[in-house]
């Protein structure tokens, strides 16, 4: 599938989702309906050491929608060899009618040693990785057009490959400026689809304080996330507490929707093609609320 085919395919605005990793099948199956009856175009979640594995999640999902397109954002390369990820590839794509799409990443040092395994040269991982992919035997039947593929990418010269090797680029916890230097160093066609973090909460004590606590706080553990925000001005002093102020307001979008809808519309003018919202919720929630009240203000366009 070309990359403009994959950008009309999955719309402007998708949801991400790690909540659904954390849900009995039945729970995640009904949520997914609900999310595809709203009219998001896309369906994203996440996958981490301890979470539900990849592919097999994704084929929850799709069994239980029949529209929405079901993104792994990421399916970590640690997790399987190449020939496993190229064969449940297409075996998604081809059972559900190109609705499947694989957006692959090299993770995160702890996470990946959580696993098992060293982590060390994650561009040259991933390269290699492509290259088994692209190599490897598969003799089932094929999906017409081809899966899509898009990387986790930050840093330019995983952006670059995310240009030269698959569909385009999926970013998480970045700000708008991210998306602005990723659309330069990806040029015009290739598809950008950043993570956005949403918060239903006009208070801004109350929001800071969910967002620390349920978001920014983890992701500032991880130095692939911390490097890349130093790239944009952020010190150290911006990363210690769960984040300052001006960190936490530059990677959730808090508010009421018409808030929301400015950050969502700030990422599209800075040259995304797909924003997928994630909610936050207090008791780690599914958040459902939220996307339901977000839905009229973010999908009217």
């Amino acid at each position: 599938m070309d990359q403009h085919a994959l950008a009309s395919r999955i719309g402007r605005v998708g949801v991400w989702h790690g909540g659904l990793g954390r849900v009995p099948a039945a729970a995640a199956r009904q949520a997914a309906r609900e999310i595809e009856q709203l009219g998001y175009g896309a369906l994203w979640f996440g996958e981490g050491p301890a979470s539900k594995e990849a592919f097999s999640h994704a084929g929850l999902l799709l069994a239980a929608t029949e529209r929405i397109t079901v993104a792994t954002g990421i399916a970590n390369i640690w997790g399987r060899d190449a020939a496993a990820a190229n064969a449940a590839t297409h075996t998604l794509a081809e059972a559900y009618e190109g609705r499947f799409l694989l957006g692959l990443g090299a993770s995160h040092a702890p996470l990946v040693s959580m696993r098992g395994h060293t982590y060390a040269k994650p561009l040259a991982t991933m390269r290699d990785y492509l290259d088994a992919m692209d190599g490897a035997p598969y003799e089932g039947p094929v999906a017409e057009p081809a899966p899509a593929r898009v990387l986790a990418a930050l840093g330019p010269k995983m952006l670059e490959l995310s240009r030269d090797r698959a569909a385009g680029a999926h970013s998480y916890f970045v700000p708008t400026e991210h998306t602005a230097g990723a659309r330069e160093i990806l040029g015009a066609g290739p598809l950008l689809a950043p993570e956005q973090a949403v918060l239903l909460e006009t208070d801004p004590a109350a929001a800071r304080a969910l967002a620390r606590e349920h978001y920014t706080r983890f992701y500032l553990e991880l130095p692939n996330y911390v490097g890349n925000l130093r790239r944009f001005g952020f010190e150290d002093e911006d990363f210690t507490g769960g984040g300052s102020d001006r960190l936490v307001d530059a990677i959730v979008a808090w508010g009421d929707a018409d808030a929301i809808r400015t950050r969502v519309r700030a990422h599209l003018d800075a040259g995304a093609d797909h924003v997928s919202i994630q909610p936050l919720v207090a008791d780690r929630g599914l958040g459902l609320e939220q996307l339901r009240e977000l839905a009229p203000a973010l999908l009217a366009d």
